[in-house]
């Protein structure tokens, strides 16, 4: 059963926090095992979360420790670049990815995550080594554009 939610796993942690619980706003260890649904771009991934038996969450999950090039990029070279990351992804994300230090992103509707595949390669790293990705720790992102 898949419980489609616009900002899944952040409204319910959003929630816990309004209802005065104090650990909400502390991220989830994991691991939470997660199919892929849809490989948005480089650094960003729509996932069904198992969150507890037979029951699975709809979310957009950022990639923890990586800024990717946007699709949508200033340049040639960016878009480039966005789409070979994106597609990195795609080839790599076969059908399921596990979850750990989940926590609220930045932006309202998705949460941050690191993410594995399930035989253990960090895929953080998997687009650094491949030159797609660049470390990233939520400061300020650096153009891709010369």
């Amino acid at each position: 059963m898949v419980i489609k939610l616009r900002s899944s796993l952040g409204v319910m942690m959003a929630g816990l926090a309004l209802a005065g619980t104090a650990h909400a706003a502390a991220p989830m260890a994991g691991p939470v095992e997660a199919r892929v649904i849809e490989v948005v771009d480089g650094d960003t991934i729509r996932v069904a979360a198992r969150i507890w038996l037979g029951q699975d969450v709809e979310t957009l999950v950022r990639i923890a420790g990586i800024d990717a090039p946007e699709l949508r990029g200033r340049c040639t070279r960016e878009r480039r670049m966005a789409a070979a990351a994106r597609d990195l992804l795609a080839r790599q994300l076969g059908g399921s990815v596990v979850l750990t230090a989940i926590a609220n992103d930045k932006y309202a509707g998705r949460v941050v995550a690191h993410v594995a595949l399930p035989r253990g390669a960090d895929v953080a790293a998997l687009l650094l080594e491949a030159g797609l990705a660049r470390p990233y720790d939520g400061g300020a992102r650096q153009p891709w554009c010369g």
